[in-house]
């Protein structure tokens, strides 16, 4: 009977124990939890140690031929992301040059950028169309915002493009808000510069230039770019317009060739 009596009270401790572990809510006993969860796991933690680095070393290859496989198909999906980016924005810029050339009134080839005068980098283009398909020196070249340049070479198979930006370069141009008249052509600094205006002339910053009824070489109304800057001197009775382009001559890759007026 004595025996018996430590026993329950034992095994009344325990219950009791476990009793409030598990029900009561206390921050002394939800702090006496975690001490005691972290006590019985550290030996598990011990024990267990070597057996899991001895896993990471036999299956230490597998892994790693998993990572190169995974490394092999992400570099894949990117390249093939990149191509239809590059597909998309493609697609993108002819859809504009095509609707531009569905509303010209005008008769125009279109043709692929394929590279630069090396000696004229910034101010000459080397495009796809020639002699064969009735490309002609002088003839405009556009994109679907506004006036690129004028060809000056041909080949059978290919043409030389002087850009706006090159002081060779010049259109009897005008001011669309005020009809005042000029000549543009370009500069060394990648801007058109319009002259041959008096220091009175209505044009302010800007203003957008297009091409004149006058000019020899284009059709009227195309947009030459926006006029950024005016000089004029007291002493001078011209002035003269720093024009930037509307066309983004650098990063050119399909123009449209027009044939005739």
């Amino acid at each position: 009977m004595f025996e018996r009596k430590p026993k329950t009270f034992i095994y009344f401790i325990i219950l009791l124990g476990a009793f409030l572990l598990i029900f009561v809510r206390n921050s002394f006993i939800t702090s006496l939890k975690f001490k005691i969860t972290g006590s019985a796991s550290l030996p598990i933690r011990i024990v267990s140690f070597p057996f899991k680095e001895m896993k990471k070393i036999l299956f230490y290859h597998r892994t790693y031929d998993e990572y190169i496989r995974l490394k092999r198909d992400n570099n894949e999906l990117r390249s093939r992301m990149v191509g239809f980016d590059e597909l998309l924005r493609e697609n993108t810029r002819l859809e504009k040059l095509f609707n531009f050339k569905r509303q010209s009134i005008y008769s125009s080839v279109a043709s692929n950028v394929i590279g630069r005068d090396p000696s004229n980098w910034n101010a000459t283009l080397i495009v796809d169309k020639g002699s064969e398909d009735g490309i002609e020196i002088g003839m405009p070249v556009m994109s679907a915002v506004g006036i690129v340049g004028k060809i000056a070479e041909v080949s059978a198979a290919g043409a030389k493009v002087v850009l706006i930006s090159d002081p060779s370069f010049s259109v009897t141009a005008l001011a669309r808000r005020s009809r005042e008249v000029g000549l543009v052509s370009g500069t060394l600094q990648g801007m058109c510069r319009m002259k041959y205006l008096s220091a009175q002339a209505d044009i302010k910053v800007g203003d957008e230039i297009i091409t004149s009824k006058l000019s020899s070489t284009f059709p009227e109304g195309l947009l030459i770019g926006e006029v950024i800057s005016v000089y004029s001197a007291k002493d001078n009775p011209s002035a003269s317009f720093i024009v930037k382009p509307t066309v983004s001559l650098s990063q050119i890759e399909e123009v449209l060739i027009i044939q005739k007026k």
